[in-house]
């Protein structure tokens, strides 16, 4: 089993496959949802959910989104920290590119490029994630491509940003995601971009381990650091 230490949101986790057979054994509710059963025996991850107020604090709060062709249910459970076999964050964008639309091939090539002149690698959540992951069908036409941005002091966050919104408008891609700092608060990656552009009164949403907030830019001083 891996060390406890803290668990930021969207962490990957693998389970031990024994704990998790015990889990579902205790939810009957979840007794005929499609894949939970073999999850942990196929080796597919978990992902790391912000925690809310009845959460147990001494148990993980993980999320697992189930394909189209099982609902597109998201189920949310509590696993306990020494069920955890492995952690890692999610895969670079470059690593998972095989996984994607043919469609998103430019824009991937783009981001990739973008990242590497920024010395910020953006990592992969959402539908090519679990694509990857698990090798089900998670995309669709409609799917959009989900990133996350993990940004150090140093980094130029309006040049990143402004390359991420001309990618995504030249390439006709919806582009999710969050920037991510080193305190862990994130933001969406657009809420920014446009903020940056306004005063300091200028509110954001502000996501955490722990919840969301809104807070404006002046409030935010160690966010601001890599401004």
């Amino acid at each position: 089993m891996v060390s406890i230490g803290s668990w930021p949101r969207h962490e990957l986790l693998r389970v031990a496959p024994a704990v998790w057979s015990r889990m579902l054994a205790s939810r009957p509710d979840l007794a005929v949802v499609p894949f939970l059963a073999e999850w942990a025996d196929n080796g597919w991850p978990v992902i790391v959910i912000r925690r809310v107020c009845d959460d147990r604090a001494d148990f993980v709060p993980i999320g697992i989104p189930l394909p189209p062709s099982a609902g597109k249910k998201r189920i949310g459970l509590m696993i306990p920290p020494d069920a955890v076999l492995e952690r890692s964050r999610p895969p670079s964008l470059s690593n998972v590119r095989n996984a994607a639309s043919v469609s998103w091939e430019r824009a991937i090539d783009g981001l990739v490029s973008l990242g590497a002149r920024h010395a910020v690698m953006p990592t992969v959540i959402g539908s090519l994630l679990w694509q990857y992951q698990t090798g089900l069908r998670y995309l669709s036409p409609q799917s959009d491509l989900d990133l996350l941005w993990y940004a150090q002091p140093d980094l130029d966050i309006r040049s990143l940003l402004a390359g991420i919104e001309a990618i995504e408008r030249i390439e006709a891609i919806r582009i999710d995601g969050e920037v991510i700092f080193t305190d862990g608060d994130a933001v969406n990656w657009r809420e920014l971009h446009v903020a940056l552009d306004q005063n300091e009164a200028t509110e954001l949403l502000v996501k955490s381990m722990d919840g969301v907030r809104s807070a404006k830019i002046s409030q935010l001083p160690n966010l601001w650091s890599a401004a």
